[in-house]
């Protein structure tokens, strides 16, 4: 299997850098040091990441090109947004269910910032209809679900999170025993780590743990959507 010896100290100094010179001139000057420092070796972890992936499942893609791959884009969709700046400070590698095309379907997913990491898995933001589904899933399936959620190493790392509704959502059961499950918009177990712990060989171990943890939650996910596990 292969291994991965961490990531360079450039890779966050990159990072900070750019968070204070958040322009196309500075990026410019500093793109071969980009694809350096952080593109070769995100691509580098993916691949080393493969083999321990398909070891928990055959349907999650590791894609290490640097377009249109698991490695997400450094440019930021500015067109609605007040903060013009046009790169992101953080790094983030998801890799999604064969059956997605973008950040809502299920997936693992590796945050790499210098305000601290965070990598494990689940569904984000996925759409209302896909949404929905997931919630009759527990609501009908309460003693898996709680099962997964009550899970020692779930529980170690903070229990399942993901941004709520203020209320019940409609057609639910307020006094189901998962309703604060049920009011979730997002399905995630996540473990945190400073930046640091990413420049270790080691990473690659404790990222692979982390998706281990979460895999429960995923099974569960995609058996909700119907797609294969």
């Amino acid at each position: 299997m292969s291994s991965f010896k961490g990531f360079p100290q450039d890779f966050f100094i990159f990072f900070d850098q750019l968070a204070s010179n958040n322009n196309r001139s500075w990026f410019n000057d500093n793109k071969a040091r980009y694809q350096e420092s952080v593109v070769n070796p995100i691509s580098e972890f993916i691949v080393c990441m493969a083999p321990r992936l398909k070891e928990i499942s055959d349907h999650f893609v590791a894609d290490p090109a640097p377009h249109g791959g698991s490695m997400f884009r450094i440019y930021r969709d500015v067109r609605f947004a007040k903060n013009k700046a046009p790169y992101k400070t953080n790094a983030g590698v998801h890799f999604r269910h064969e059956a997605g095309k973008n950040a809502h379907a299920p997936g693992y997913y590796v945050h790499l910032a210098n305000d601290g990491l965070f990598f494990g898995g689940g569904i984000w933001a996925p759409p209302a209809p896909q949404l929905n589904i997931i919630r009759d899933f527990i609501a009908d399936n309460a003693r898996s679900w709680g099962r997964i959620a009550n899970a020692t190493k779930v529980r170690e790392v903070g229990g399942i999170k993901g941004e709520s509704l203020q209320r019940p959502p409609r057609g639910f059961d307020a006094e189901h025993i998962h309703i604060e499950d049920l009011k979730r918009k997002s399905f995630y177990v996540m473990t945190e780590a400073e930046p640091s712990a990413a420049l270790k060989p080691g990473f690659i171990d404790d990222v692979t743990a982390a998706f281990r943890r979460a895999t429960p939650l995923n099974r569960f996910i995609t058996s909700a959507l119907k797609l294969p596990f």
